[in-house]
């Protein structure tokens, strides 16, 4: 229901259109899966992916939504995407921001984008 409140898509003409932008959350985990099974790190994807969520939910909306969404043992992994575009929020009241480390390879992978 949070997500359908927050969803500011103004092209959005129906809720398959919804339903394509929430399977973003899937893919984002998956891809975030496969880095951790064997290092491969789509980063430009995942990138574009959190740009789109960014664009119809808002910052402090997307974030809150993605760290329900994506399980704990990936919130580093997040975290570091959600630092380098600059989404990160001071805070959200159901995680305890401070307390996630930033993944060092992702933030390096970042830093080396063009």
């Amino acid at each position: 229901m949070y997500t359908m409140k927050k969803y500011t898509n103004p092209h959005c003409e129906t809720i398959d259109e919804f339903y394509e932008d929430m399977n973003k959350i899937k893919y984002i985990k998956r891809l975030f899966g496969k880095y951790e099974k064997s290092g491969d790190l789509r980063t430009r994807l995942i990138l574009n992916h959190l740009i789109v969520l960014n664009n119809v939910f808002g910052s402090e909306a997307c974030c809150r939504i993605l760290f329900y969404r994506i399980e704990e043992k990936f919130h580093s992994y997040l975290k570091s995407f959600l630092s380098y575009l600059q989404y990160l929020p001071h805070s959200i009241p159901e995680v305890s921001l401070e307390k996630i480390p930033t993944e060092h390879r992702i933030k390096i992978e970042l830093e080396n984008l063009e």
